[in-house]
């Protein structure tokens, strides 16, 4: 080299998420979201990079997801804590299996609870069924209403015997009874769809309600229609109760809509509560999907990153934010900060950032048909 000649200049080497690794950012962005939002096996997804000649093994992609984990940490933390603030939630909880071997359990068969607010999506994963698990979510100052079916886990949970939680149960399961009364004894028919239509009806007029303003005289009207439903229903199971030819099917599935009614009931004085718990349902038929997919977690640290992304992945649905450019901004900041959570990680959350910011995020509107056909054109 002449000594007057300046020395090579290179650009300076990418940010690495984990160091040392080959691993780059678009392709861990792949995998959590074949993985976490669509629900594949990590071999299925590893069989479609093979398909593309790119070879990873199995082992490196999962030493680097349990890397991943102390990341979304943080911002699992912040996503629990505005969840708990939030003043209604849809919850409901499903078998996960973890298979890890434990002193206090028999089985791998864990519990993945949902808690489904306006803002935000909370999974939880605990070893228990227990009413411990919705009453520690919560704590001890939580106020609100819980849309939830008729498990014995929320009635026993103290904030709701005080009365600051309050249960609103769900139609839907009750509608489930007359089903079952319905195609398990053909003698009881008529009676079943007589009470399905009654729920039928019930489900219209809140319906009708909804849809009108409120301080009009005809939302007052839908809403008196609404209440006189409701009385109708409550008296027809009463009288039917008194009867002493009641069959023993008829009075199981009265008597347990008589034991919930108040539960059954707060959609009326609070239209803003669904009548039913089909939305937290719904966030539980991804995992559901996952499970059979993939068995559920076979170590303690990957539950738990399910548990994380599950939560992040479905409260940017909430949003309508773009999971792939989530989840690149997310992981670049990392990256910048050499493979630790940023220094901010509450900026990444929605409700934090501002309005142009989610617009950035948001997920891709599809281009009209005129629009299509003027490009082709």
């Amino acid at each position: 080299m002449c000594p007057n000649q300046p020395a090579v200049v290179t650009a300076p080497p990418p940010d690495k998420l984990i160091p040392k690794s080959s691993i780059g950012i678009s392709l861990w962005v792949l995998i959590l979201q074949r993985k976490y939002e669509f629900f594949q096996p990590l071999h299925r997804v590893l069989a479609e990079l093979r398909s593309h000649d790119l070879q990873l093994p199995s082992g490196t992609i999962i030493g680097g997801l349990q890397k991943l984990v102390p990341l979304f940490q943080p911002l699992y933390e912040l996503l629990v804590e505005h969840n708990r603030g939030e003043e209604h939630w849809h919850c409901d909880e499903t078998r996960w299996l973890v298979f890890v071997k434990r002193a206090d359990k028999a089985s791998f068969a864990w519990t993945l609870w949902v808690f489904a607010a306006k803002e935000s999506v909370v999974f939880v994963l605990d070893p228990t069924r227990a009413h411990t698990v919705p009453k520690a979510h919560f704590g001890d100052d939580a106020k609100g209403i819980m849309n939830v079916d008729r498990y014995s886990s929320y009635k026993a949970m103290p904030q709701v015997k005080a009365g600051n939680l309050i249960l609103a149960f769900c139609w839907a399961h009750v509608r489930r009874d007359f089903l079952t009364v319905l195609t398990s004894w053909p003698e009881l028919t008529d009676w079943a769809w007589a009470w399905i239509e009654e729920i039928g009806a019930l489900y219209q007029r809140n319906d009708e309600r909804l849809a009108l303003p409120k301080d009009t005289s005809a939302y007052t009207d839908a809403d008196r229609l609404l209440r006189a439903q409701v009385e109708q229903m409550r008296q027809r199971r009463d009288r039917e109760l008194a009867e002493s030819t009641l069959r023993l099917p008829q009075r199981k599935v009265l008597r347990s809509l008589c034991n919930h009614w108040a539960g059954l009931t707060v959609f009326v004085d609070h239209p803003e509560i669904p009548m039913d718990n089909n939305e937290a349902e719904r966030r539980q038929r991804g995992p559901v999907v996952a499970r059979k997919n993939f068995y559920g977690s076979g170590s303690l640290w990957s539950g738990r990153l399910a548990a994380m992304l599950f939560s992040l992945l479905q409260t940017l649905q909430v949003w309508g934010l773009d999971s792939g450019k989530w989840l690149t901004a997310y992981l670049s900041a990392c990256a910048k900060a050499q493979g630790q959570p940023p220094a901010e990680p509450q900026r990444y959350l929605p409700w934090n950032m501002t309005a142009p910011e989610r617009e950035a995020l948001s997920v891709a509107k599809p281009k009209s048909r005129t629009a299509n056909a003027s490009a082709t054109l």
